[in-house]
């Protein structure tokens, strides 16, 4: 069976799809077969960014290795069953659909709490959710005291993904796998920095997350979605040096596959 990788978070602007299209065609570069899906159906940034690596490729006439990303199927109402959610039965048909060759499955949720979104991170065998260095994201995961130093208890996220974990125990299925991205780092050493790293430290031990490296915030990023390209693509599309941004960038990348640790991979790159 695929191991299926989700990116699920409740908020916007984590870089949710940018760590989505650099694992998947990561792990394409590496010689795994990965299917994609994007569970945003009204933003489809994941979608978008497939979409825009696919037509650029084509007009290189370039052989680069990408996921294989498909939408959701329609299906007809009438079709349904008593007691069946559309939502369910789409996102199983996408899921068996790209099962069938694929090693890794990759699914970006949207920004919100859907129903999508909930039924994803049941199926997730790991769990990737990148998070701004803010304790207004924090705020997701943990309710804290005014100083930010004491956890008051978890919050409404943390509470999906315990709830998509009691799923998968009654089911008989292993752990989900939760990582949690501090993402878009600023270069400077703040004092909400550090805060946010105890805290983070302080709530993985409470509620079972580990901690991974992300990507700090770099111009490049924004750059690359309009062509669909990633990091690793850079010398395949004509740039012969890169700067030392780009590298580091790059070294990012590695670190966060290395802390993934996912099943039968070996970093190559």
């Amino acid at each position: 069976m695929a191991h299926i990788i989700v990116v699920g978070n409740e908020k916007g602007g984590a870089g949710k799809s940018t760590v989505s299209m650099h694992v998947a065609t990561a792990l394409a570069r590496m010689g795994h077969r990965v299917g994609a899906l994007d569970l945003d159906l009204r933003q489809k940034t994941m979608g978008r960014y497939c979409d825009n690596r696919r037509r650029y490729l084509e007009g290189e006439g370039l052989d680069l290795p990408s996921p294989r990303y498909i939408e959701l199927p329609q299906i007809d109402q009438s079709s349904l069953g008593e007691g069946e959610n559309a939502y369910d039965v789409r996102l199983s048909k996408a899921v068996s659909e790209l099962e069938a060759d694929s090693d890794f499955i990759l699914i970006d949720c949207p920004g919100s709490h859907t129903r999508l979104s909930q039924v994803a991170h049941s199926l997730a065998d790991t769990l990737i959710t990148p998070l701004n260095d803010s304790f207004i994201d924090f705020d997701l995961l943990a309710r804290i005291d005014n100083d930010g130093e004491k956890i008051l208890g978890p919050s409404v996220y943390s509470e999906m993904v315990w709830n998509a974990r009691q799923l998968r125990a009654q089911a008989g299925l292993k752990p989900i796998d939760w990582i949690v991205l501090r993402n878009r780092l600023g270069a400077q050493q703040m004092i909400n920095k550090m805060k946010m790293e105890k805290a983070l430290e302080r709530l993985s031990k409470r509620i079972g997350f580990r901690i991974a490296p992300g990507f700090s915030e770099r111009v490049i990023f924004r750059e690359l979605f309009p062509r669909g390209l990633t990091l690793l693509d850079l010398k395949d599309v004509g740039v012969k040096q890169l700067n030392i941004s780009n590298v580091a960038a790059r070294q990012e990348l590695r670190d966060l596959l290395t802390t993934l640790a996912l099943p039968e991979v070996t970093i190559r790159f």
